[in-house]
């Protein structure tokens, strides 16, 4: 049986959701967009920085903090063990009566706003930073796929932000956006 070794359900469940909402929000994410894209970007459209520096170091020094944030949620009383989807009726207050969801959310809301600072930067940087004889699609296909999928990322995380702040609403101040007593829908 999973889990069986640790003799803890509720432990089982932290660790995969741990491990999910790290390689995901924490790695995957900042590491490929924000640390191969600011080191290849300048590079590959022959400019000396991107756009925005300030703005790009901001998007930087927010993946830290996001990730201390996350990783104390795990410690705080029974830890977020909800799953990495982050499910309505898993992250309920029934089923997590601790503040570990609550902190949990707050760091996927600044590795959100991390997200969109660097796509930010992204976008600018390949459309306004180019050479000037560069047409855009003399463009190298890294820096516009970037491009793309940072516009692609200033679309989505707006919606996933609003709805980790439903969850927060929901678990905090009574709402019923995902309660089906109240006329919300967990789906």
């Amino acid at each position: 049986r999973p889990s069986s070794w640790l003799h803890n359900h509720g432990l089982y469940n932290l660790i995969i959701t741990s491990h999910a909402l790290i390689m995901i929000f924490f790695m995957v994410m900042p590491v490929m967009m924000g640390g191969f894209g600011n080191w290849l970007v300048p590079l590959m459209l022959m400019v000396p920085d991107m756009h925005f520096p300030r703005l790009n170091n901001m998007s930087f020094w927010f993946v830290p903090n996001a990730l201390i944030l996350l990783a104390f949620s795990g410690f705080v009383e029974g830890g977020v063990g909800a799953g990495w989807t982050i499910y309505p009726p898993l992250t309920s207050i029934e089923f997590l009566g601790d503040p570990s969801m609550d902190l949990a959310i707050f760091a996927l809301h600044l590795g959100g706003i991390s997200s969109i600072a660097d796509s930010l930067n992204f976008c600018s940087t390949a459309i306004n930073m180019r050479q000037s004889q560069r047409w855009v699609h003399k463009i190298p296909m890294l820096p516009m796929s970037l491009a793309i999928t940072a516009l692609l990322l200033i679309i989505a995380m707006p919606v996933l932000a609003g709805a980790l702040t439903m969850l927060l609403l929901d678990r905090n101040f009574a709402t019923s956006f995902f309660d089906p007593v109240g006329g919300g829908d967990p789906i």
